[in-house]
């Protein structure tokens, strides 16, 4: 059996290898709280600068503060920006090299998770879907793959889901955004090849963040069960799979052994599940 080095080994052999000119940036949005948080301090333990991208001005403060006392030598820029909105992406770029910031790791964490039926989902929701999910993150990794690759280095970790690979009632809209991301991660990635550039998806299933709304008894249960697997143990896969330059990663084993019987799931199955739910789903 190999024994693989833990990824703080891995990173700093990676780092003693190469020689740089400049700090290096990780870009992570969604940084305000969440999963976005844990990046942001994981990275800068690892080394980087750090971007932070979110809408919440307040939480990307959070976020700056507790970097600084974990890292100080960690620099920040905050980047308070509505990702829904269609020059999101032109915004951030702008800003990061107005401050000369290069980026070295783009993560697009941001995400929505939304429950309703295709045809009950508001357009305004399915604009906000489209956009934070597909639109605005597809717009920069367009806008940082080209200097990543002039380089000859850097990482894009895209959040997909585990809804990527299936279909399941009530996360209609949700899995069809991220089945979008699993695609153009995989179609990026063949295009970087040999370039130095590496494209990874994750694909989570449950974790333990206030994106999912459940009591405390519930969510509990939930991880005692190890359907909902805690976010810094999602967070260190991720990074894991990204500094490998592997493909994609799907944490959780029974995440692994309760996708294919979802798969195989008849419509009619499907469509039963679906009517129990939609009672309880989002009436937005």
């Amino acid at each position: 059996m190999v024994i693989l080095p833990p990824i703080q080994e891995l990173h700093t052999n990676y780092m003693k290898k190469i020689f740089r000119n400049f700090e290096a940036y990780a870009l992570i949005t969604g940084a305000a709280s969440g999963m976005g948080r844990k990046y942001a301090l994981r990275l800068a333990s690892m080394g980087y600068d750090l971007v932070l991208v979110d809408i919440n001005a307040a939480g990307l403060e959070e976020t700056a503060k507790l970097v600084g006392e974990s890292t100080p030598q960690a620099r920040t820029l905050v980047v308070v920006q509505d990702l829904s909105v269609a020059d999101a992406a032109d915004r951030i770029y702008e800003r990061t090299e107005a401050a000369g910031c290069k980026v070295e790791v783009l993560v697009n964490n941001a995400g929505i998770m939304y429950c309703q039926g295709m045809a009950e989902t508001s357009e305004r929701m399915l604009k906000l879907i489209m956009m934070v999910h597909m639109y605005t993150p597809l717009l920069l990794c367009r806008k940082y793959v080209g200097p990543m690759k002039e380089r000859g280095c850097g990482y894009i970790l895209n959040i997909s889901s585990l809804a990527a690979w299936m279909i399941w009632p009530g996360i209609g809209m949700y899995g069809v955004t991220k089945r979008f991301v699993r695609n153009y991660s995989r179609e990026l990635r063949i295009e970087c090849q040999k370039t130095g550039v590496s494209v990874t998806n994750a694909y989570f299933g449950a974790v333990d963040t206030p994106l999912i709304p459940l009591k405390d008894s519930l969510r509990k249960l939930a991880r005692s069960l190890a359907v909902m697997i805690a976010p810094e143990k999602a967070v260190e896969k991720a990074l894991n799979a990204t500094f490998r330059r592997r493909r994609g990663v799907m944490p959780g084993l029974l995440n692994k052994i309760f996708l294919p019987f979802v798969i195989i799931m008849p419509d009619c199955l499907l469509g039963w599940i679906y009517r129990k739910a939609k009672p309880y789903l989002m009436k937005v």
